[in-house]
């Protein structure tokens, strides 16, 4: 993608004419509303005078755009806004009348204060849907702890299921998995709820917690035997617990492999040499495996030793077995699956220069998505957002010295 055209930067993909004003920051709200915006969605980013916290957050090659930042917030308009005053916080209101949804991560209580709690902006749009993504859900006695991804990790067991699975310390998962998983759902809920409203004509408040949200996911796979009242086993997936459930070391190096189904483990007995395993009371079937999954795992471990990497891909390719070369990040970015469909590419901006970046997910045939916009500056768009939703000279001349008197 070169630097956008007017045309280029003109409605695309499945959402085009959804409106999102995004008042959240960091990566969880960020992350919902650069999928929305990927998939068409007119995102209106609305930056305190300081900026997200993100933008500092380096390597950089100009102040303000590092490199989380540019990669959450492509396909948005940045304005800035000081919401603590009186002409900040009506500018947002009159931006709030022509959207389809606020979303914002700070507590319910704090947006009351700011004068923007779901009756301030419903009384302005009824249609609205005023979603809020932080991290416990206010009926609870959490309500209002801060949340970041490493305490929600923790709280929510990956850490411990860590060191379940590998005999060591508890470890955090190395990338932001709380606030991107949470901030899909979070993505899914305001689609959901827009939709509601288009068809009813009310919108609503909607509250997804970061907390519960992964909750719902870890439990989900771990509920596993206190699935049941009274229990019949410990909570986990044996599968996903198996100490040896990792990249499985050759003689050589390492390679990623699941012997899954039964014809999977006959082609893999007749790779080896040892067809008669197929009547091994640890192997002969999927329950078996499941109930012996300890055993199974330690096997393979044993097995894999005793070849190098590439003569096992050649063999278990040619067995039709699943399996893999481990990736670095550096593979990842090379890889020519990645580069050919386009979700790995090369795009200029009209600031920071050439970057490399991930494209928009998926292909739609009737509405194809795009890379329209570069992540903005801050405040790049203000006076262009705040002319469509009708404000006057007069008043974005008040809101830009706001602006500049505030502290950055």
């Amino acid at each position: 993608m070169t630097t956008p055209t007017a045309a280029s930067r003109a409605s695309v993909g499945p959402l085009a004419g959804v409106r999102i004003l995004d008042l959240s920051s960091v990566v969880m709200g960020p992350y919902a509303t650069q999928v929305l915006g990927d998939l068409g969605a007119d995102i209106i980013k609305v930056e305190s005078p300081a900026g997200d916290n993100m933008r500092a957050v380096g390597p950089m090659r100009n102040p303000g755009m590092g490199h989380l930042y540019l990669h959450l917030n492509r396909n948005k308009r940045s304005i800035v806004l000081d919401l603590k005053s009186e002409a900040g916080r009506e500018a947002c209101l009159k931006l709030a009348e022509s959207c389809d949804a606020l979303l914002y991560n700070i507590r319910p209580q704090a947006m009351a204060r700011l004068g923007l709690s779901y009756d301030a902006v419903a009384a302005r749009n009824p249609r609205i849907v005023h979603i809020g993504a932080y991290g416990f859900a206010e009926a609870g006695p959490y309500a209002g702890r801060p949340a970041y991804d490493d305490l929600i990790q923790g709280q929510t067991a990956i850490a411990d299921l860590s060191a379940r699975q590998s005999g060591d310390v508890p470890r955090y998962a190395p990338l932001t998995l709380a606030d991107r998983s949470v901030g899909l759902q979070v993505a899914v809920a305001l689609l959901a709820a827009v939709v509601h409203a288009r068809a009813s004509g009310h919108g609503q408040a909607v509250e997804v917690p970061m907390f519960e949200g992964m909750a719902h996911m870890v439990l989900g796979d771990h509920l596993g035997g206190h699935t049941f009242e009274p229990p019949l086993g410990p909570t986990g997936y044996a599968r996903l617990l198996a100490p040896h459930r990792r990249p499985y070391a050759t003689a050589d190096g390492y390679v990623c492999l699941l012997i899954y189904n039964d014809k999977h483990w006959r082609n893999f007995f007749d790779l080896i040499g040892q067809p008669e395993l197929n009547d091994d009371p640890r192997f002969c079937n999927h329950g078996a495996r499941a109930q012996h999954i300890d055993a199974v795992y330690a096997f393979v471990a044993e097995v894999m030793r005793t070849r190098d990497s590439a003569t096992w891909l050649a063999l278990l390719g040619e067995a039709d077995i699943p399996a893999s070369r481990l990736y670095s990040v550096d593979d990842l970015i090379d890889d020519p699956q990645l580069r050919a469909t386009g979700l790995v590419r090369e795009v200029e901006h009209p600031s920071e220069g050439r970057l490399r970046t991930t494209g928009p997910l998926g292909r739609y045939s009737a509405t194809p998505t795009d890379l329209r916009r570069p992540a903005p500056r801050l405040g790049e768009h203000t006076e262009e957002v705040l002319r469509e939703a009708g404000l006057s000279d007069a008043e974005i001349a008040v809101i830009a010295r706001l602006r500049t008197d505030s502290p950055t």
